[in-house]
């Protein structure tokens, strides 16, 4: 008699993005990829604290990440065994215990939405300016603190909005949020990945800085508990979309390490991933431990990876986002000149005109949003010509700036010195763009740096 093999279980990935959702279908065995969906939250949201505040509506986002979900093949997701999520660090979402969301039936199945939550202030904020920051207590961590950090914002809120926070009793990243809300915890749990990137936590004891928050005020009661990244969650405890209830959940785990860990397939890789940021790393040794204190004059972070290891961090703000102001400013333009032409049309004739052009003697320093170790450098252009004004010309340029920028950060020399052999590229910012910057600039300049160089992989 004949034996039916078992039906595959499958796992399913979530990523919640600053300006999208992205989930992925895997086969538990061979990671294969099934299938994917994308969806753009269209969740930004003006605040009355000025352009400086960068906040973005929950609901919506969570909007984009169910019809990502339910756009599924129905008959996979009940096959689903387990979940990992990860998502944009830095941010803070403020909820109330227990009242965080609400499920409803829907023809896709269960649902949840979020109620008594509050916007979500993304990494972009910029409302802590260098003086509020020099304002507060000196953290007990290895990493500088910076604005849009949750902790910081949260200093923020209680300082100038103390009535803001009396209306919630926890607080998360946007994707901690989701995976207590599919877990239904009261406290939501945090990877240490999550936490080192709010600020006030300590990665060698794996704390966060409790006495020094308490000594100021801090409402210490918003933290949440801190787990090692790659842990358990919990367990779903509704079927959501198909998926069954009792399906296993990781921890939310930072967006950045994510990118790195499904790109480096050797120790001796680099990876570059330009998306709305933009950041060039490496994994360093297992007996690496950072410093105590940060220096802030330096381009260089060590974030927390997987099983006790660090990565050597040049994170850039300036990357993908560089080039969406680029192309709104166009769009202005036009808009003056009486003309509507979409974002989609914009971007794909920037595109193209830059690879009509071989190089340019353009020079664009790329840095529109300053840099953390240097934040009053901003974007500047040199060496204009009549010959080099063309949109070709400067969208090359711009291409060119935000690699050049890295490479200041983290220069080849360094990467040699560390045993890098290769650089992978990642990111919607160069799966999206076909200008080849390879052998121009810094590319080149890594490429000469590195006796055993392999071409960049997109």
């Amino acid at each position: 008699m004949s034996t039916q093999a078992p039906s595959p279980q499958y796992v399913l990935g979530l990523d919640i993005g600053t300006s999208s959702v992205k989930v992925v279908l895997l086969e538990a065995g061979s990671r294969a990829v099934i299938d994917s969906q994308t969806q753009e939250t269209r969740a930004e949201v003006s605040s009355p604290e000025g352009e400086q505040a960068r906040e973005q509506d929950v609901g919506k986002i969570v909007s984009a990440l169910h019809r990502c979900v339910t756009a599924l093949p129905r008959e996979r997701l009940r096959r689903v065994g387990r979940i990992g999520v990860s998502g944009q660090m830095h941010g803070v979402v403020l909820w109330k215990s227990k009242e965080g969301c609400k499920w409803q039936r829907t023809d896709a199945g269960f649902t949840f939405q979020p109620v008594e939550t509050s916007h979500l202030v993304t990494w972009q904020d910029g409302r802590c300016h260098r003086e509020f920051l020099a304002s507060l207590p000196q953290p007990d961590s290895h990493l500088r603190l910076a604005s849009g950090f949750g902790c910081a914002t949260i200093y923020w809120y209680m300082r100038n909005r103390h009535q803001f926070l009396q209306s919630y009793t926890v607080a998360g990243t946007i994707h901690d949020y989701v995976v207590a809300a599919l877990c239904g915890l009261k406290k939501p749990l945090m990877s240490a990945q999550n936490a080192a990137s709010w600020g006030y936590f300590n990665t060698r004891c794996g704390t966060w800085n409790l006495q020094i928050l308490k000594d100021s005020g801090f409402p210490t009661c918003l933290l949440p508990d801190v787990v090692e990244s790659g842990s358990i969650a919990g367990k779903t405890t509704h079927e959501w979309c198909g998926v069954p209830e009792g399906t296993e959940i990781g921890v939310a785990l930072g967006d950045f390490q994510c990118s790195v860990y499904s790109c480096m397939t050797e120790e001796t890789d680099a990876v570059l991933n330009i998306s709305t940021s933009a950041q060039l790393s490496f994994a360093l040794t297992r007996d690496f431990q950072p410093p105590d204190r940060p220096d802030p004059t330096s381009s260089i972070a060590y974030f927390p990876y997987l099983d006790g290891m660090y990565l050597e961090v040049a994170a850039a703000l300036n990357g993908g986002n560089v080039l969406s102001t680029f192309v709104g400013m166009l769009k202005q333009w036009m808009q003056e000149f009486g003309l509507e032409v979409p974002d989609p049309t914009i971007y794909t004739q920037t595109i193209n005109s830059a690879l009509s052009v071989a190089d340019t003697d353009l020079v664009v320093q790329a840095t529109v949003f300053g840099e953390r170790h240097l934040p009053s450098r901003l974007a500047s252009v040199t060496n204009i010509s009549p010959s080099n004004l063309s949109l070709g010309h400067v969208t090359r340029a711009l291409c060119r700036g935000i690699v050049d920028n890295l490479h200041a950060m983290l220069p080849c020399q360094r990467l040699a010195e560390s045993g890098v052999r290769r650089i992978v590229g990642s990111g919607s910012a160069l799966t999206r763009n076909q200008v080849d910057l390879v052998g121009q600039g810094s590319p080149k300049a890594i490429r000469q740096g590195l006796e055993q160089w392999q071409d960049v992989e997109w």
